[in-house]
C-alpha cells in the first residue's frame, strides 16, 4: 500500500511517499519539503526516486493549498511518482505532543482531534501546525484514512516516579504538568533496529538511545519499553541543544526576569531560542559551525563541545544505573551520526566499565553499524533514524485492521 507521511511545521510541510509491501519490504517513491507557507517566496523541493529533483517557487497562502501542491507534484506527469490521488491508501502524520491521552498511534477522528487541540498548550509551536496539516489533508483527500503518530507515545510506559515532578500534586491534576519526553518515534525505531543489528532480543535487553541533533534527548529502554527519558514537560529539559538550555536551576528564571525586566514570553524565548549552543558559543546554533570555530581556537565553541559530551555522558551513566547495566548504546540523529569524535568522547568515559569504541570502525561508520571493539563489555552502535518509516509502519498496521 502507498502511504503518504506528513510532518507539518508552522510554515512548512515535509513529506515522504512510501510503497509499503510489508514492514520489511518497502520503497521510498519520493520525498520533499514545502517551505515558507504564507510568504511570497514559498518554495517546494521535490525529490522523486530515480528522477532529478525539482524546485518550484511561488506563493502558497495556507496549508490546504500547500497540500494541493504536494499532491500535484506527486502526480505530475514529469516529476510525479503516482498517476492519481486514488493511489494513496493512507496518510500518516507526525504529532509532537499527545500528553497522556495516547499510548500509541491512532486513526484520526474528531475525539482525537479535540485531544490534539488540548495538547497545543504543551507544544504551541508544533501541535497547531499538525492540526492544520490534518485538516488540510482531510479537505483534499476526503475518503483516505489518516493516522497520527505521537512523539510522546513511546514514553507513556514510564512509571510515576519517572514522570512526576516534585511540585504540588494539584498542578498535575489540574494542568497535566508531568514529564512527557519527545523524539519517541526515533527512540523506538533505533532501539528496534539497533537490537536487530546487534543480534539482541529486544524483549530481553537494556538499551540506551542517544538522539543527538539540534534537539537532543537520551532514553533508557528496558525490554523494548521506555523507562526514562531526558526531555520533560516540554522539549526544553535535559541536555544542552542547538538553541535550548537544557536543565538549569529553576530559580535562574525569575532571577534573570527581574534583573532584565523580562516578560514570561520573553524569558521563554531566551530559554528555547537563544540558549544552548548559540547562547554559549555566541556565533552559531549549528554543531558543524561550532566544530569549525573550536578548531580555530575559539574557547567558547570548545566549551559547547565539552558540555555536549558531558551532558550525554551524565545521562548515559544515570540510565546504566537505572537499567542495572547496559547491553547496547545507540547514537542517532544528525550530530551523533556525523561526528565520530562525539561518539568516541562520550564512550571514553565508560572505559572503567570495559565499554569501548573501536576507533577505526567508528571513524568509518556509515549507515547501520556496530562501532564498539570486540572486547567491549557492551555494544555501541550508530543507527540512522527513520521516523518517517516508523510512521508509515504504524499507519499500515492500523489501516489494514479496518
Amino acid at each position: 500500500m502507498k502511504i503518504l507521511v506528513i510532518n507539518c511545521g508552522s510554515s512548512s510541510i515535509k513529506y515522504q511517499l512510501l510503497d509499503m509491501r510489508s514492514e520489511e519490504d518497502y520503497s521510498l517513491l519520493a520525498k520533499g519539503n514545502l517551505e515558507k507557507i504564507a510568504l511570497p517566496d514559498s518554495k517546494i523541493t521535490h525529490k522523486p526516486t530515480g528522477k532529478e529533483p525539482v524546485v518550484k517557487v511561488g506563493p502558497v497562502p495556507d496549508h490546504t493549498e500547500g497540500m494541493k501542491i504536494v499532491l500535484a507534484v506527486l502526480t505530475d506527469p514529469e516529476c510525479g511518482v503516482i498517476g492519481s490521488f486514488s493511489e494513496i491508501d493512507a496518510v500518516g502524520h507526525r504529532i509532537v505532543q499527545g500528553a497522556d491521552f495516547f499510548q500509541g498511534s491512532v486513526i484520526v477522528d474528531e475525539d482525537v482531534m479535540e485531544k490534539i487541540q488540548i495538547c497545543c498548550d504543551f507544544a504551541p509551536l508544533h501541535n497547531p501546525a499538525h492540526i492544520l496539516g490534518i485538516r488540510a489533508m482531510q479537505a483534499v483527500l476526503k475518503d483516505v484514512p489518516q493516522v497520527v503518530v505521537f512523539d510522546t507515545a513511546f514514553h507513556q510506559t514510564m512509571a510515576p516516579k519517572n514522570y512526576m515532578y516534585a511540585l504540588p500534586y494539584e498542578y498535575y491534576e489540574k494542568y497535566r504538568v508531568r514529564r512527557y519526553g519527545a523524539h519517541g518515534t526515533s527512540h523506538k525505531y533505533v532501539s528496534m533496529r539497533g537490537a536487530k543489528v546487534a543480534g539482541l532480543d529486544l524483549e530481553n535487553s537494556r538499551i540506551i538511545t542517544c538522539h543527538i541533533g539540534n534537539g537532543s534527548s537520551v532514553t533508557a529502554i528496558k525490554n523494548g519499553k521506555c523507562i526514562d527519558t531526558s526531555m520533560g514537560f516540554t522539549p526544553l529539559e535535559g541536555m544542552i541543544m542547538g538553541t535550548r538550555c537544557g536543565i538549569i536551576d529553576a530559580n535562574i528564571v525569575p532571577y534573570i526576569m527581574k534583573k532584565e525586566n523580562l516578560t514570561p514570553d520573553q524569558m521563554t524565548d531566551i530559554l528555547n531560542k537563544k540558549s544552548g549552543f548559540i547562547g554559549l558559543c555566541g556565533k552559531s546554533s549549528d554543531m558543524r559551525d561550532v566544530v569549525g570555530y573550536s578548531e580555530q581556537g575559539d574557547e567558547r565553541a570548545q566549551l559547547v563541545r565539552d558540555k555536549t559530551v558531558l551532558d550525554i555522558m551524565k545521562l548515559v551513566a544515570a540510565y546504566i544505573a537505572e537499567l542495572g547495566g547496559v547491553d547496547l548504546i545507540v547514537f542517532t540523529a544528525g550530530i551523533a551520526e556525523n561526528n565520530p569524535w562525539l561518539r568516541e568522547d562520550v564512550i571514553k568515559n565508560f572505559a572503567f566499565m570495559g565499554i569501548e569504541v573501536d576507533h577505526d570502525k567508528n571513524e568509518a561508520a556509515k549507515g547501520e553499524c556496530i562501532i564498539s571493539s570486540e572486547r567491549s563489555s557492551a555494544l555501541v552502535a550508530s543507527i540512522p533514524t527513520d521516523e518517517e518509516l516508523m510512521i508509515a509502519i504504524d499507519t499500515m498496521r492500523l489501516t489494514q485492521k479496518q
